[in-house]
């Protein structure tokens, strides 16, 4: 029989126990009453916050293999999308059972009235069909429309972060308020799609090579003349 370590490389455990560790640990917070004075609202921000986390983690695996040239990173993006779409499911599930109990008329209401969960509900639903469709038999289905239809991550990303960013008490476009982890979270991300542009990531994949050879070049022993 293989060990842990035998059949998983420790970058699968790490996202694993991440992932499952969120959610243990918000159900151990909900049973022991460790909690705000409103623990709906703080499981929500959890759950929503933490979405955002794997979200921008998948999001990270390309550039990093690019800079670094880690390729397992390229395998585990899947996974990273997968578990950010299951916590998107479960604060939505919250949001409608939990906080609303399934009343739809005032959900509908609230969303009319706040554009933030207006703009997390759109990024929740184009978020539906890359889950959908990310195992490989739909790859191989949908060919080149495949790549075509995830690259719209890189439009669902900044909407899910304005919807994180305008639902906190603040104003985030003035930097007032409680904006701190918007915008470390955006600015995460900005700098992440911009390593996305063909021509910036063209200069990060030749980083290595670059460093490299100039090491050697500095590092080659000087020629003595002698005559």
């Amino acid at each position: 029989m293989k060990t842990l370590f035998q059949r998983y490389t420790p970058l699968q455990i790490a996202i694993h126990v991440y992932a499952w560790s969120v959610l243990v640990f918000l159900v151990y917070d909900l049973i022991t009453g460790n909690m705000s004075a409103n623990p709906i609202q703080e499981l929500e921000q959890r759950t929503g916050r933490h979405a955002i986390t794997l979200l921008i983690l998948s999001l990270a695996c390309t550039p990093l293999n690019n800079l670094f040239g880690w390729r397992e990173l390229i395998k585990r993006r899947r996974t990273l999308g997968l578990y950010a779409f299951m916590y998107a499911t479960i604060h939505v599930i919250i949001f409608v059972n939990l906080d609303y109990g399934f009343a739809w008329s005032l959900i509908v209401q609230t969303i009319v009235e706040k554009p933030y969960i207006l703009l997390g509900l759109l990024g929740f639903l184009l978020l539906v069909p890359l889950a959908a469709t990310s195992f490989d038999e739909w790859k191989r289905r949908l060919g080149k429309n495949w790549k075509r239809l995830h690259q719209t991550i890189y439009f669902i990303v900044p909407i899910l972060l304005l919807h994180y960013a305008l639902g906190k008490k603040g104003d985030f476009f003035v930097l007032q308020g409680d904006i701190i982890r918007p915008l470390i979270y955006s600015i995460i991300a900005g700098i992440l799609l911009l390593m996305r542009i063909p021509r910036v990531r063209k200069f990060i994949a030749s980083f290595p090579s670059r460093s490299l050879s100039r090491l050697r070049k500095h590092g080659a022993p000087t020629e003595t003349i002698t005559s």
